[in-house]
């Protein structure tokens, strides 16, 4: 809902269908239900896409003097990279 918001507030109507969310996405769908470890691998390169729309945005809202759009992806980038971080924990062995 935050990045909903934020694009509200600057002007934009916030994509709300499934299908728009599909052709908007970076994080790829799986068919089928993959094994445990494949899930977990599965995580882990969708956080990480996540990290690189986020340094994109950080990157255009710097180039732009958007700091309110800096501040909340850069928020969504931590969150990520962490997310990222502790899934990647659960392959280590």
């Amino acid at each position: 809902m935050t990045l909903a918001e934020r694009i509200r507030a600057l002007g934009h109507p916030a994509t709300g269908s499934y299908s728009a969310f599909s052709r908007l996405a970076t994080v790829a769908d799986t068919d089928g239900v993959p094994k445990a470890n494949d899930m977990v691998k599965l995580l882990v390169e969708g956080q990480e896409a996540v990290v690189r729309t986020a340094r994109k945005v950080i990157t255009v809202a710097d180039a732009t003097n958007d700091q309110a759009t800096a501040d909340l992806a850069t928020q969504r980038l931590q969150i990520h990279e962490k997310t990222a971080w502790m899934l990647r924990s659960l392959l280590e062995e």
